[in-house]
């Protein structure tokens, strides 16, 4: 069912909360969005690029959060134990709730859904701290993937608590599964993000493979030669309509999908059918079609395979609207946040539609004729309509589309 028919409940976004290498806040991360000039920077990582000498990403500034733990930022009132994925969504869930203005009652009776496609695994790399071994420090098992149980532990939540790991899609699915408990009637409020903390085996992955770009992110630029890697978290409170009467809300998601092509476990499709699949998916069940679209942000993390077939994908899905529909091309600020990227960019999207605006795309220095894409650099653009496409790909197939509606205009 769409979100049209009146049985179908909506689902609204009441408060947003973001730290990453732009930031410690929403306001900051907004700010250096509409900064394209004077975007961050990939930077090396302590103790890896001595070995593999090609490796950057887009870091959390130290105290960024305001306080830091054994193994990172912790946030403020944080176990000083607590993991470097967990701080930065127990710093960006603090925000959101604030900014949603969630009483004690609610806040109890909320779900968490954080998706992150590495979890903990840095505290068991060493990348985190000397001596860090996983082991919770008395020598016992902990799981990586338990950010979102941290998170619920720490805000004291008695609702489900769901941590999603399938790669760089991981947000987008743990979005659909946060919207499916609201519209089922299962939760009221569900703090919903994502979350990664940079760890050395991913990182030197990328590299191994030669997906690794040893300068910056810069999708849709002819000169790329890979993604690169950023870390933090992004946090959205959705609600449904009688959790948010009354409050001001961002908007709503409109309508969500997800899809498999299991063509290889690391490059996509060359054909892109379940690309396109889910795209249509996603507009179907939020009644809306290619001219309804005021802005897509891509996945686009820069290597050569998905920023083509993702152009290709947009063109045939968007018909004749896709030349003038402008594109955001997030990475491009923050680099790819992997799990916590589909978050992200519905945090930007929630953003474009309070402001009306889509902020400037960084300037390309080599536009790829590969994939012409329309990518304003000079100033705001205007977000002439106020629903926004998210998408999201990960390693294995896995496929997500959102559309998110803003206040009409």
């Amino acid at each position: 069912m769409s979100p049209s028919s009146p049985t179908t409940p909506d689902v609204f976004v009441t408060g947003i909360g973001a730290i990453s290498c732009l930031g410690g806040s929403a306001s900051e991360f907004w700010t250096g969005l509409k900064a394209a000039a004077a975007t961050a920077r990939p930077t090396p990582v302590a103790g890896l690029t001595e070995r593999v000498p090609d490796v950057l990403a887009y870091q959390v500034a130290d105290g960024a959060t305001g306080a830091t733990g054994a193994t990172g930022p912790a946030g403020v009132g944080a176990r000083a134990d607590l993991g470097r994925a967990a701080g930065f969504a127990l710093a960006a869930a603090r925000e959101a709730v604030a900014d949603a203005g969630l009483g004690s009652r609610e806040l109890a009776g909320a779900a968490v859904v954080i998706g992150t496609a590495v979890g903990e695994s840095g505290d068991r790399d060493g990348s985190t701290g000397a001596g860090s071994t996983g082991d919770g420090g008395d020598g016992g098992w902990e799981p990586m993937f338990s950010v979102a149980a941290s998170v619920g532990g720490e805000l004291g939540t008695f609702g489900t608590n769901i941590s999603v790991s399938n790669a760089c899609a991981a947000s987008g699915y743990a979005l659909s599964v946060a919207v499916d408990l609201i519209r089922r009637g299962e939760a009221d409020t569900v703090l919903l993000g994502g979350a990664e903390g940079i760890s050395w085996v991913p990182l030197a992955s990328f590299s191994r493979l030669g997906a690794a770009d040893p300068e910056t992110c810069r999708p849709f630029d002819a000169e790329r030669r890979g993604t690169v890697f950023g870390e933090g978290a992004a946090v959205l409170v959705l609600q449904s309509a009688r959790a948010a009467a009354g409050r001001r809300t961002y908007g709503r998601v409109l309508g969500t999908a997800w899809s498999c092509d299991a063509h290889h476990p690391t490059a996509p499709d060359p054909g892109g059918e379940q690309l396109v699949r889910v795209v249509r998916a996603a507009l179907d069940e939020a009644a809306r079609g290619p001219g309804d679209i005021g802005c897509v942000i891509p996945h686009g993390t820069g290597t050569r395979q998905n920023d083509v077939i993702e152009h290709q994908v947009l063109h045939e899905v968007l018909g004749e609207h896709a030349a003038r529909i402008p594109l955001f091309s997030l990475k491009a600020f923050i680099g790819h946040t992997a799990g916590a990227a589909a978050a992200f960019a519905a945090v930007s999207a929630a953003l474009m539609a309070r402001h009306g605006e889509i902020p400037a795309n960084v300037p390309l220095a080599h536009p790829d004729p590969e994939c012409p894409v329309l990518l304003p650099q000079d100033g705001p653009t205007a977000l002439e309509r106020p629903n926004v496409l998210v998408n999201a790909y990960a390693f294995g197939g896995s496929n997500f589309t959102m559309v998110f509606g803003g206040e009409a205009r």
